[in-house]
C-alpha cells in the first residue's frame, strides 16, 4: 500500500485566548535507506549507504539522484535494477550495478563534501566536487528572459500540490527558455526534492540539463549549487538567499546564481551575461 504523502492530526488551534479543536495536514516524513549492491558477479556485495528523512514517492528518483549527484554512477546504464527490498519493505529502496562499475567507498563517505552544519573548509569542499563532476559543460547559449523569471515562482506554487495543503514541503523545478515548466519534485528535504528532480532526468535522458533553468523553492545552499552542477544546470534561481559558499560554487562552476526572486526582483550573484533585462 502507498505511503501518504500527507497525513492529517488532531489540534487545538488558539487565537486570541480562545481554544477550538479541528485538524491539520502535515507533510509526512519517513527513513528512506538506500541499499547499494555491486562488484564482480561471484563476489557481489551489498552495503547500506544512506538513510535519509524524506517525504514518501518517488523514492527510485530519490535513489537515482543521490547516486548520481553523488558521483558513484556516470549514467543510467551504470544501474541494472532499482526496487525496494524484498518486494515488501518500502522504506528501503535497493540499487544492483553493474559489475563493471567500480565504487570508490571513499566517495560514499562525504568525505569530499559536506553539508553547511559541519563547518568543513570551503575551497577544499568546491575542489573536491570538481573532481567527481563529469557535467562542468557549456551551455549552448542558454539566456532568460527577466520578465519571465519574475513569473516562474508563482507557477511553482500552482503546481506544488503538497505544499498547497501543508504548506511544509521543498521544490525543485526545471523550466525552459519560455517559461514552459518541465519537470518538479517535492520533498521535506531541499536536498531531496533536487535529488528526485536529478533522478528523474536521469531515467529520461535528459542530463546534462544546460538547457533549463532550476527554480528553488528556498534558499540556494552549497550542497544543492553542487548537485546542479553534477547535473550540468548552468541557472540557479532560488526564493531565498543563497549562502556565501554557494556563490563562490557557482562562479567555479560557470552557473549564474539568481536569489531573493519575489515579485519583480531579484539579485544576480554569478553569471549575469544569461539574463536578458
Amino acid at each position: 500500500m502507498p505511503r501518504p504523502a500527507v497525513i492529517q492530526i488532531p489540534i487545538r488551534k488558539v487565537n486570541n485566548d480562545e481554544m477550538i479543536d479541528g485538524e491539520d495536514v502535515l507533510a509526512s516524513e519517513e527513513p528512506l535507506e538506500i541499499r547499494l549492491v555491486y562488484g564482480p558477479e561471484a563476489n557481489r556485495v551489498q552495503k547500506s549507504i544512506s538513510v535519509t528523512m524524506c517525504t514518501p514517492g518517488d523514492d527510485f528518483e530519490l535513489a537515482r539522484g543521490f547516486l548520481y549527484t553523488e558521483g558513484i554512477i556516470n549514467s543510467k546504464e551504470d544501474i541494472l535494477s532499482v526496487k525496494h527490498c524484498n518486494g515488501e519493505n518500502e522504506n528501503v529502496v535497493k540499487v544492483e550495478l553493474n559489475e563493471q562499475v567500480a565504487i570508490d567507498m571513499s566517495k560514499l563517505e562525504r568525505h569530499f563534501y559536506t553539508t553547511s552544519s559541519c563547518g568543513v573548509c570551503g575551497k577544499s569542499s568546491i575542489e573536491a566536487v570538481r573532481v567527481v563532476c563529469k557535467n562542468i559543460v557549456d551551455d549552448t547559449g542558454l539566456r532568460f528572459e527577466s520578465n519571465i523569471i519574475y513569473q516562474l515562482p508563482e507557477v511553482l506554487r500552482q503546481k506544488q500540490m503538497v505544499f498547497e495543503r501543508t504548506g511544509g514541503l521543498h521544490a525543485s523545478a526545471l523550466f525552459d527558455s519560455e517559461g514552459n515548466l518541465i519537470l518538479l519534485r517535492e520533498d521535506v528535504g531541499r536536498h531531496n526534492a533536487l535529488d528526485k528532480l536529478i533522478g528523474a532526468a536521469l531515467e529520461n535522458g535528459m542530463l546534462p540539463l544546460n538547457k533549463y533553468l532550476l527554480l528553488l523553492s528556498g534558499r540556494a545552499s552549497f550542497e544543492l549549487i553542487q548537485k546542479a552542477t553534477m547535473a550540468g544546470i548552468k541557472i540557479v534561481a532560488a526564493v531565498g538567499a543563497p549562502s556565501s559558499l554557494a556563490v563562490q560554487m557557482a562562479e567555479d562552476a560557470g552557473i549564474t546564481l539568481i536569489g531573493f526572486l519575489r515579485g519583480e526582483r531579484f539579485n544576480i550573484y554569478t553569471g549575469k551575461e544569461r539574463i536578458i533585462i
